[in-house]
């Protein structure tokens, strides 16, 4: 039997580097094992601005289950709901601040801090889609405008807007609102630029946070209120109080949610957990549209089948009212405040373009909808 050719001077090599391991506190035991991660998990305590039985805050948990399990052991976002640590309107913040390490809400709920926060989400936006506002936002400008305006505010958070939102109702009513001139006089809730938008209508505007609408309308402090989509509104329990209920609505009908994150504590992270944030982002985004898609029509037939709320189209000339009243507030604060006229040009630019490739290029669906779904009229 052949033996292995020894190397000569191995033992002595051998020897000094076994001398070395143990002068530098190694052991051959830990040598020879295989090599684990012994990072410590960074724990992220959020607090969404939803009501915990809100569909919006099923959506926060989705976000951070995304991240939770893409980054292993190494990053764990918990989720709390609104009011756990401060108001929904006090998030921006806490997470300023470092009370919370980030939290999920909606840019307009900053309205206060900076009138032009809320052009992400609030009014027509030059026509475009909440999908095609996300599309301006991550490549037409929008997101170093949103970090202009934060800068402005002396605000140091990381934003990650997502989740394009349906088209909102304009509202739960006592009455079905045939015109224009019934919006003057209600004491109405909403949020953002449509307070203004509505007020130029002449409502009497109340901004409250989701989980204090029902309350406020059952008691009749408000009478009447928008808030968001049919399963939103089914879980708040409009349907209890309010049995009638316009749909479509320029007043925010492309808005999306905002993902915060306490810059320090993001700063902190390693490269890739940021991408991991960044990648889990985009795939809830994707997620939230298609569960928004299933849940809401499902709650739709559910507010009108069991809980027999009646549904009313909004009528033109309540839109077209809505569009006139938008482009007077714009105009006014436009004038006031240089940032909100940079918002609204560089949202203008793109949507005359996007736009344009839009509604040249896509078929219109209800047309096909109507085919298979919608009986003939009969003739006469």
């Amino acid at each position: 039997m052949s033996k292995t050719p020894s190397v000569p001077g191995a033992p002595a090599v051998r020897r000094r580097f076994l001398k070395s391991a143990a002068a530098a506190g190694v052991g051959t035991a830990a040598m020879t094992a295989p090599m684990v991660s012994m990072a410590q998990t960074t724990t992220f305590r959020f607090q969404s601005t939803w009501p915990a039985k809100d569909i919006f805050h099923e959506y926060a948990n989705d976000f951070a289950k995304k991240v939770n399990d893409m980054a292993g052991n190494r990053l764990k976002i918990e989720v709390l709901p609104s009011g756990s640590v401060v108001p929904a309107f006090q998030l921006l913040d806490a997470v300023n601040k470092g009370t919370l390490d980030g939290g999920h809400g909606v840019v307009a709920y900053h309205y206060g801090k900076a009138n032009s926060l809320a052009l992400w989400g609030s009014g027509p936006a030059f026509g475009m889609d909440p999908n095609m506002v996300l599309a301006w936002h991550y490549y037409g400008g929008g997101k170093a405008l949103l970090e202009e305006i934060y800068k402005s505010l002396n605000i140091d958070v990381v934003s990650f807007l997502y989740g394009p939102m349906p088209t909102q109702p304009l509202g739960w009513f006592k009455k079905p609102i045939a015109k224009a001139d019934d919006l003057k006089g209600l004491k109405f809730r909403t949020v953002g630029l449509a307070v203004d938008v509505f007020k130029e209508l002449g409502a009497a505007v109340n901004p409250l946070p989701g989980g204090e609408i029902v309350p406020a309308l059952d008691r009749g402090l408000i009478d009447a209120a928008e808030f968001n989509n049919a399963s939103s509104d089914r879980l708040l329990g409009f349907p209890d109080v309010v049995k009638n209920c316009m749909l479509q609505s320029f007043h925010q009908s492309g808005e999306q949610f905002e993902i915060l994150f306490n810059k320090d504590k993001y700063n902190a992270l390693p490269g890739e957990l940021k991408s991991v944030i960044d990648y889990a982002v985009q795939a809830a985004s994707a997620d939230m549209s298609w569960k928004a898609i299933q849940r809401n029509s499902a709650d739709y037939i559910e507010l009108k089948t069991k809980d027999k709320v009646n549904f009313y189209k909004t009528p033109d000339s309540v839109l077209r009212a809505q569009l006139a009243a938008w482009d007077k507030v714009t105009k006014a604060k436009s004038a006031e405040q240089p940032l909100f006229a940079k918002v609204m040009d560089s949202q203008r630019a793109f949507a005359q373009r996007a736009g344009a490739w839009q509604n040249d290029y896509m078929v219109d669906f209800k047309m096909a909808w109507n085919h298979y779904f919608r009986a003939p009229a009969k003739r006469a």
